[in-house]
C-alpha cells in the first residue's frame, strides 16, 4: 500500500469520525485532494486509491494536468476543481478544462466563465468565495455582496451555482474556527431562502488544521493537500 493511499484512508476515517461525533450523516462530506505543485504520479497514486476529486490552484499547472490525464488516463473518473484566484485574462482555460470553480468573487469573472464555457460541455459548477474574516490578504467578496452576485450567476446558462467557499482566518482554537465556519453556513442558508429554486448544496470549507470544526459547522467538502501528498515544493510551480 502506498503512503498516499494510507494517507487517504486516514483522512477518510477522520472525516467519518467527525461526522459521527457531531451527528452528521455518513458520507455527507466529500474529500477534495489539493494536488497543486504535485506531480502526475502522485495524483495517479491517489486516483488508483479511489480518490476522484482533485483541486488545483494555478491555471497553467492545472490545465496541464487535466490535459495529461484526459490523454493518458481517460478511464479514470477524475473531477477537476479550480480552487485558486482567477484573473480575468485566465478565465478561458479554466472554463474550458475544469468541472468546478470554487473562487468566483465578482461579476466580471462569472460572466467571462459563462461566455467562455464550451457549448459541448455541461454547465460549470461554481461556488462564490466569501471573505468571512475581512482580511485584506484573503480573496473573496464581503457577505452583503453575495446576494447580488448569486442573482447574476443564476441568470447565466453555462454556470450552475452550488454554494459558497471560504478560507477563514488561521486561528488555533476550535471555538473560533467553529464560529467562523458557522458564519458561512448561516449565509448559505439565507441565500437558499432567497433562491429556493437553486441547488445550493455545497459548502467548501475546512482544511487539515480546522477540518473537524468545519464539518461540525456544516461543511460538505473539505480541501486537504499536505496530509495526503506531503509538503509542497513551490519551486516547481507553473
Amino acid at each position: 500500500m502506498s503512503s498516499i493511499q494510507q494517507n487517504i484512508e486516514q483522512i477518510t476515517s477522520q472525516i467519518s469520525s467527525a461526522q459521527q461525533k457531531c451527528g452528521r450523516v455518513q458520507e455527507s462530506v466529500q474529500l477534495l485532494a489539493v494536488s497543486k505543485t504535485k506531480p502526475n504520479q502522485a495524483i495517479l497514486d491517489a486516483a488508483l486509491a479511489g480518490q476522484q476529486m482533485f483541486g488545483e490552484n494555478y491555471v497553467q499547472e492545472g490545465v496541464d494536468k487535466v490535459t495529461y490525464f484526459s490523454e493518458h488516463q481517460p478511464n479514470l473518473a477524475i473531477e477537476w476543481h479550480f480552487i485558486g484566484p482567477i484573473q480575468s485574462n485566465k478565465t478561458r482555460p479554466v472554463a474550458e478544462h475544469f468541472a468546478w470553480v470554487h473562487t468566483v468573487d465578482r461579476a466580471k469573472i462569472a460572466q467571462r466563465l459563462n461566455d467562455q464555457r464550451p457549448s459541448d460541455m455541461p454547465p460549470l459548477q461554481v461556488l462564490i468565495q466569501v471573505n468571512t474574516s475581512g482580511e485584506d490578504s484573503k480573496s473573496g467578496i464581503e457577505e452583503h455582496q453575495v446576494f447580488e452576485l448569486a442573482a447574476l450567476i443564476s441568470t447565466l446558462p453555462n454556470l450552475t451555482l452550488r454554494g459558497l467557499m471560504s478560507i477563514p482566518a488561521n486561528v488555533p482554537d476550535y471555538t473560533s474556527q467553529l464560529r467562523a465556519f458557522k458564519q458561512l453556513t448561516a449565509l448559505k442558508q439565507a441565500l437558499a431562502e432567497r433562491h429556493p429554486n437553486l441547488k445550493l448544496d455545497t459548502l467548501s470549507m475546512g482544511m487539515s488544521g480546522d477540518m473537524e470544526a468545519a464539518i461540525e459547522a456544516g461543511s460538505t467538502m473539505v480541501r486537504i493537500g499536505t496530509a495526503i501528498f506531503g509538503e509542497r515544493d513551490y519551486s516547481t510551480k507553473a
